[in-house]
């Protein structure tokens, strides 16, 4: 596959970049599918083509597929919480709906296909799940996890009525460098290295070093089947270990206050209305905190049975996300 023409959608952002950096470093010609408004730091440097443009944009969109022969939609609008939550929504299932159909149209060979494990049904009891229990768009806690299950349904009804060439991928929770906007993981990691998270709910997630996941899309592009669904994952940690590990990257102490989440609502519903007057993104969100009564853990064995599928240890990920951060100005 080395020298063909791939297109990658969301090249600008977290995962994009990373995946356009691994792409390039193995030989491809990318094509990175940006709008004219991102930021274009994390494409500093890399031998890639740009192509303005947005995935709801049918024209853009098939221009940047014009002599592609692969893609990678990884572009997702991944908030928590927006003053309008229909923009995450339409972002997420009618992008994916128009990126798709134009790759059929352009006959595209073959699709990797960035969905999340917010589509993966979670549990209470810290049970590891794999790709077999997908979550109803019904039960869905927050508009970004309907707006990931929704594309998801669009992207698996292609490919069993219209023979779409996708395999599907579903990254953890990617920590690591060029976290640029930052993401609600990053954020968090910023605020426990500045030391402004004296207390913690219960709960856990699975972290996975970014350029792993980006290593995963790559190996699911060679080796996946198409209509088939990769967990690209880490490791399943505690909330309080990772504050903890980051403390002690960080030099401080770790918080040693479990908050009942249900004293926490009061504090996220004014989050929320003070953000509607800002525009600015709240950090403590009440779908954040309904997210937080589940552990988000879960197994890649597919993913390293089928595509040779490897995650590095996740503090390996935490300390490259902390000197990028320092690096770039975000903590002191």
């Amino acid at each position: 596959m080395a020298g063909d023409r791939i297109l990658v959608t969301g090249a600008s952002g977290f995962v994009g970049s990373a995946v356009a950096l691994a792409l390039a470093t193995t030989g491809f010609k990318v094509r990175a599918l940006v709008r004219p408004t991102s930021p274009r730091l994390n494409l500093k440097g890399l031998d890639v083509e740009i192509a303005e443009g947005d995935m709801r944009d049918r024209e853009s969109v098939a221009r940047a597929l014009c002599g592609a022969r692969y893609l990678m939609h990884v572009a997702a609008d991944y908030r928590l919480w927006a003053p309008d939550p229909a923009e995450i929504l339409v972002s997420n299932r009618e992008g994916t709906r128009t990126i798709m159909h134009a790759a059929l149209k352009a006959g595209i060979e073959r699709i990797v296909y960035t969905s999340s494990v917010a589509t993966l049904a979670v549990t209470t009891n810290g049970e590891c799940i794999d790709e077999t229990k997908p979550l109803s768009g019904e039960k869905a806690i927050g508009t970004y996890k309907k707006s990931k299950v929704a594309a998801e349904e669009v992207v698996a009804r292609m490919i069993a009525e219209e023979h779409l060439p996708a395999v599907i991928v579903h990254p953890s929770t990617p920590i690591g460098p060029r976290d640029v906007k930052p993401t609600p993981t990053g954020r968090i990691i910023i605020e426990a290295a500045c030391g402004r998270m004296p207390g913690y709910v219960d709960t856990g997630l699975n972290l996975v070093h970014v350029d792993d996941v980006a290593a995963g899309h790559i190996a699911a592009l060679k080796h996946g089947r198409i209509g088939e669904h990769y967990i690209l994952g880490g490791q399943n940690v505690g909330f309080a270990a990772m504050l903890a590990d980051i403390a002690a990257l960080s030099g401080r102490r770790p918080p040693r206050l479990c908050v009942p989440r249900n004293l926490l609502y009061p504090l996220a519903f004014v989050a929320e209305a003070r953000a509607r007057r800002t525009g600015r993104e709240p950090f403590l969100t009440r779908d954040g905190l309904a997210m937080s009564k589940y552990q988000m853990f879960f197994t890649s064995a597919k993913a390293e049975r089928d595509l040779g599928y490897r995650a590095r240890p996740y503090r390996e990920g935490l300390a490259d996300a902390l000197a990028w951060f320092r690096q770039h100005g975000y903590v002191g």
